[in-house]
């Protein structure tokens, strides 16, 4: 596998309950992050919407939010269509590639990025340039929020989260549908890329992308969450602001828009 195909789409949407560590939480966790009131306008993107639940989620928890929903897959754009559609005006479902650079004028003058699960599909230096794009285009109030995989630094934390992540789905897959099922299509798949290389996933270090954050022109910086090798991090145009939303709240609207 060199490039994301439509099978991978079908594949994904059917792991993500047991795949993703805990999923409520990271959504909740990148909602709570965000340094806009309840109630206050402001217009997001999202790098890789997939189905459509982070989108769901934001446009509930904000609902003067406007969001830009883009990705490179035709099926999960239909399926976050679907699941979105109760949306009206308030959202934008568009294709994008990653890689090139024609989507980033989406981003000119917004106030937030989010990304779950896309971004270590960039190499190092694309990833360096993509930061450097959206500090540059982002709102004097943007913030850039990243939920993905990165890459370990010692072999021990490599077993490390190989290990965690196989648990961690595991006990999820028998959470979501009583069975072992899905782990073991995990297995099968071998979507634990800890374990096993893969050529179209290439996550970088996590200093080195908070690094490549400040360096791109965010004032604060930080990882807010990691488990199985996945983290939370971003950065912070404007050291000022405080978040609406709390954790509580978020998890409670992300618990129920799983479960729809």
């Amino acid at each position: 596998m060199t490039e994301w195909r439509e099978s991978d789409s079908d594949l994904y949407a059917r792991l993500a309950p047991a795949a993703v560590p805990h999923r409520a939480e990271q959504m909740a966790t990148l909602l709570t992050l965000l340094p806009f009131a309840a109630d206050e306008p402001f217009r997001a993107v999202e790098i890789g919407c997939g189905e459509g639940y982070l989108a769901q989620a934001l446009l509930t928890c904000f609902p003067q939010a406007h969001l830009a929903a883009l990705d490179g897959s035709a099926e999960m754009r239909s399926l976050a269509q679907q699941r979105l559609a109760d949306f009206g005006t308030r959202l934008s479902i568009a294709p994008f590639v990653l890689a090139e650079p024609d989507w980033l004028a989406t981003v000119d003058g917004a106030d937030c990025v989010v990304s779950s699960l896309a971004v270590h599909h960039l190499d190092g230096a694309q990833k360096r340039t993509l930061f450097e794009a959206l500090a540059q285009r982002l709102s004097e109030r943007g913030v850039l929020l990243i939920a993905d995989l990165v890459e370990p630094q010692r072999p021990e934390a490599r077993g490390l989260f190989a290990e965690t992540w196989d648990i961690l789905a595991e006990r999820q897959s028998l959470a979501a549908t009583g069975s072992t099922a899905l782990f073991e299509l995990f297995q099968k798949s071998e979507w634990n890329y800890y374990r096993f290389d893969d050529p179209a996933d290439t996550p970088s270090p996590l200093f080195d992308q908070l690094v490549w954050l400040k360096e791109a022109g965010f004032s604060r910086v930080d990882c807010f969450w990691l488990q199985a090798g996945h983290a939370i991090y971003g950065g912070y145009k404007n050291p000022a602001g405080q978040g609406g939303v709390s954790f509580n709240k978020a998890q409670i609207a992300v618990q129920i828009i799983l479960k729809s």
